[in-house]
C-alpha cells in the first residue's frame, strides 16, 4: 500500500531506500481501455498512454525523488492528479475519518449531482469575502489621527514630485551612466575611429589593400574565391561600424548642467526608496497605495456607506446560493440514507438505521461550502434511536457502515481501481461473508484489490495473491505469488485454522464453492 501510494504522488524520503542501496525503484502499469478520463488527461498533456499507462518513480539514497509517466519526466503534482483518476485507496483506518464532520460533508458532496450549486455558492462567498476584506481595510485606514493624514499628504506629494514609472527610471539611469562617462566615452570612440580610418595602418584601408592583392587571382582557386568574399563582407561591416561609431560620438552630450540635474533626481529617488523601504522601481506602486489610503481616510463616510451597501447585496446573493445548495444536499441525503440503510441490512445489521442530517445555519459566518453542518446518524440495532456515528457505532460496525457508504456512493467507470486495505477489520462469521459479497459487487464494475486476513472475504475473489516475507541474514524480501486452484484452497485452509490439514482443506473447498455459488447467483 505504501509503495502504491508513492507511485500515486505521496511524499517520500530516503527511509524508503534499502540500506546500502543507491535508490529505490517503483513501477506499475494500468490498462486504460475503460478509463476515458485518464486517457483525456494524458492526451491533454501529450503524455501518451493509450491503452496502457506506465507509472515509474525513483527515490535516491539522498532522498531525491523523480517520477515518470510513460517514460516522460513529470512533477509529483501531475503524478497525484493522474493517480486520482486511476486508483481509489481505502485504508484500514479510513472508516475512522467518517466521524469527522468535515469529512461527512465532503463525502455527501462528492457523491451528489449538484456541482453547479457548489460552484455558485463558492463564487458568491468569494465576492462577499473580497468586499468584507476591503471594508475592514477601510475601517483600519480610516482610524488615522489628523497628524498621520497630514503625513500621508506630505509623503504623497514627495512621491508625486519624484516617482517615475519603471521604464522612465531605466532611461534616466542609462542617461546618467552616459553623461557620467562622457569624456572617457568620447576618448574611446576617437581611438576606435582612428584605428579604423588611419590612412596607412587603418583596419578599413588594410582590408582594401589585401583585397586588391588577391582579387585578380580569385578565379584560380576556390579557396581564394571564399577569402575574397569574406574580406569583402568584412570591409562592408567595418564601414558600417565606422559610421555607427561616428554617429554615436556626435550624439554625446557633455553638458555638466544636465549631469547635475539627472544625478539630483536619482539621489532624490534613492532617498525616497530608503524612506519607504521599497526599491526605486516600486515607488510608483507605493504612491498608489498611499493615494488609496489617503482617499479612504478623506472620504471615509462615503466609502464606508458604499461598501456596506455592496456587502449587504453580496451577502444576500450568498445566502440565496447557500439555501439552494442546502436544498440539493437534503434531497441527496435522503436518497443516500435509504441506500446505505439497505446495504447495512445486507452486512449483518438488519433493522439498523442510517440518516444523513443536513442542518443549515443561516446566521453563521459565510463559508465557501455554504451554511450547512452535516451529521451522520446511525442506529446499529432495531428499536434504538439514532445517534452520532462516532458515539453509537463500534469498530466493526464502523467498518461495515464505511463499506456500505462506499458501495452506495461509488461513481465513475470501470477503469478505476479500488484498493481496500483490511477494511474488514473487527468482523467475522456471516458478516465477513456479507462483506466479501459486497466487495465482489464493487469489483464487478471494474477492478478491486483487497488486503485481508479473513478466509470468508478471500473466498469471493476472482484471483488470490499470497504475500510472503522472507528474512535471510540482514535483508528482508517480500514476494507476491498468484495461486492456482490447489494453492488457493491450501491458503484459505491456512487462513481458517492456522495450518493446512485434510479437515481444514475440506472446509476451505466448501467455503470456496459456497462463495462462488453465491457470487454467480447475485
Amino acid at each position: 500500500m505504501d509503495a502504491l501510494g508513492l507511485l500515486l504522488g505521496d511524499r517520500s524520503d530516503s527511509s524508503w531506500v534499502r540500506p546500502g542501496a543507491e535508490r529505490a525503484e517503483l513501477g506499475a502499469t494500468f490498462d486504460l481501455s475503460d478509463n476515458a478520463p485518464a486517457v483525456r488527461w494524458l492526451a491533454d498533456r501529450e503524455l501518451g498512454g493509450d491503452p496502457e499507462c506506465l507509472l515509474r518513480r525513483s527515490i535516491s539514497a539522498g532522498g531525491r525523488s523523480r517520477a515518470w509517466i510513460n517514460g516522460i519526466p513529470v512533477t509529483l503534482q501531475q503524478l497525484a492528479e493522474l493517480g486520482s483518476l486511476l486508483v481509489e485507496l481505502h485504508g484500514q483506518n479510513e472508516h475512522i475519518s467518517l466521524t469527522s464532520r468535515s469529512r461527512q460533508l465532503e463525502l455527501l458532496d462528492a457523491s451528489g449531482d449538484y456541482e453547479a450549486q457548489i460552484s455558485k455558492t463558492r463564487d458568491a462567498h468569494g465576492a462577499w469575502k473580497a468586499l468584507d476584506t476591503e471594508l475592514n481595510e477601510l475601517l483600519q485606514s480610516a482610524a488615522l489621527p489628523p497628524g498621520e493624514i497630514d503625513l500621508l499628504r506630505f509623503q504623497l506629494g514627495e512621491l508625486n514630485q519624484h516617482a517615475l514609472e519603471p521604464d522612465v527610471l531605466a532611461d534616466l539611469e542609462t542617461e546618467h551612466r552616459r553623461l557620467a562617462s562622457g569624456g572617457a566615452l568620447i576618448e574611446g570612440l576617437a581611438r576606435a575611429l582612428e584605428r579604423l580610418e588611419a590612412e596607412d595602418l587603418g583596419i578599413t584601408g588594410g582590408l582594401q589593400n589585401v583585397l586588391q592583392s588577391i582579387e585578380t587571382f580569385a578565379e584560380l582557386d576556390p579557396g581564394i574565391t571564399d577569402a575574397v568574399r569574406i574580406l569583402q563582407e568584412a570591409s562592408i561591416n567595418c564601414a558600417e561600424a565606422t559610421l555607427s561609431l561616428r554617429q554615436a560620438s556626435d550624439r554625446i552630450d557633455l553638458d555638466p548642467g544636465r549631469l547635475e540635474d539627472v544625478s539630483g533626481r536619482l539621489a532624490a529617488l534613492g532617498d525616497l526608496s530608503r524612506k519607504h523601504r521599497v526599491p526605486m522601481e516600486k515607488l510608483c506602486v507605493q504612491r498608489e497605495a498611499l493615494a488609496a489610503r489617503l482617499e479612504n481616510a478623506e472620504h471615509f463616510d462615503q466609502r464606508r456607506d458604499e461598501l456596506d451597501s455592496r456587502l449587504s447585496v453580496a451577502l444576500e446573493r450568498y445566502r440565496a446560493a447557500a439555501t439552494e445548495l442546502s436544498a440539493s444536499r437534503s434531497r441527496h441525503a435522503d436518497k443516500l440514507s435509504a441506500s446505505v440503510a439497505a446495504l447495512m441490512a445486507e452486512l449483518g445489521m438488519p433493522g439498523g438505521q442510517f440518516e444523513i442530517r443536513v442542518e443549515p445555519d443561516p446566521e453563521s459566518e459565510p463559508s465557501p461550502g455554504g451554511d450547512d453542518q452535516v451529521a451522520l446518524m446511525v442506529s446499529a440495532n432495531p428499536g434504538m434511536p439514532v445517534g452520532p456515528l462516532a458515539k453509537i457505532a463500534s469498530g466493526g460496525e464502523l467498518s461495515r457502515i464505511s463499506l456500505a457508504i462506499k458501495a452506495a456512493t461509488r461513481r465513475g467507470g470501470g477503469g478505476l481501481t479500488q484498493i481496500f486495505d483490511e477494511v474488514d477489520a473487527g468482523i467475522g462469521g456471516e458478516t465477513a461473508n456479507a462483506v466479501g459479497l459486497m466487495l465482489y459487487r464493487l469489483a464487478s464494475g471494474g477492478q478491486a484489490l483487497c488486503v485481508t486476513h479473513l478466509a470468508q472475504v478471500a473466498a469471493f475473489a476472482a484471483h488470490h495473491l499470497q504475500v510472503n516475507k522472507d528474512t535471510s541474514g540482514d535483508s528482508t524480501h517480500l514476494a507476491a505469488a498468484l495461486l492456482d486452484a490447489g494453492g488457493r484452497t491450501d491458503e484459505v485452509a491456512r487462513m481458517l485454522s492456522g495450518r493446512v490439514s485434510d479437515q481444514s482443506r475440506a472446509h476451505a473447498a466448501e467455503l470456496l464453492d459456497a462463495a462462488g455459488a453465491q457470487a454467480r447467483a447475485d
